[in-house]
């Protein structure tokens, strides 16, 4: 009962994790910039994400525009888009296979064996979606924080950490965590079971000796 409790803990932070990756994946503010003009009235606020830039005035107005040619971005906005694609798509097979490997699912339950192997590759693609949300959210960052300091770079035209980073970072540990508890709580029960297998095994050979013993005297 336990177990199933560890997992169904780890599931729904791991789910909470793949909703947040989604959200991170679709929000434009990947970075910010905010530059007042010479009247605050003029003041303009610029977002930039994977797939758009954007532009809020003061006046509460906001214009999108969707980046044109794939081939024209940099590369790491590239590689960052890539990465989260996989992300989400590693989270969303993770989901269906870890409901098929709980405990607390009827699914596949005349193999015990065989469901604890599915639950554990369902935390491992867990794992590894967040690892690539965790490695595209801190490269963006990076990024972000290079152009920030470098001296060449216009004073506004300096980006700074949008909260679609941090919502990134936080739907990466999620992920991580709900998968690090999916596979520990298989592995944890396969080896309480290896361990009551060799305890029982020296009984069995002693009552073989004490059979073979009776059934030839002296």
């Amino acid at each position: 009962m336990a177990n199933s409790g560890f997992q169904l803990l780890g599931y729904f932070l791991a789910l909470g994790g793949w909703i947040g990756i989604i959200s991170t994946t679709v929000l434009p503010q990947w970075k910010q910039s905010s530059y007042a003009g010479d009247a605050i009235i003029m003041a303009v606020g610029l977002y930039e994400g994977l797939w758009m830039s954007c532009a809020s005035q003061s006046t509460g107005q906001v214009q999108c525009k969707i980046f044109d040619s794939l081939l024209s971005l940099d590369v790491h906005i590239q590689t960052c888009r890539a990465l989260m694609v996989i992300s989400v798509l590693m989270g969303f097979i993770a989901i269906i296979v870890s409901v098929v490997g709980m405990k607390c699912t009827k699914v596949g339950d005349n193999n015990p064996s065989t469901k604890s192997k599915i639950a554990i590759s369902g935390g491992s693609l867990f794992l590894l979606s967040g690892l690539c949300t965790l490695v595209a959210v801190s490269w963006y960052a990076t990024q972000v924080s290079y152009h920030f300091f470098d001296p060449n770079t216009p004073i506004n035209a300096r980006y700074e950490f949008g909260p679609a980073l941090f919502v990134g970072w936080a739907a990466a540990i999620l992920m991580m965590l709900g998968g690090s508890f999916l596979c520990c709580s298989c592995v944890n029960e396969d080896r309480r079971g290896q361990q009551f297998y060799r305890q029982s095994q020296p009984s069995t050979a002693r009552e073989d000796e004490l059979l073979s013993e009776t059934s030839f005297p002296d």
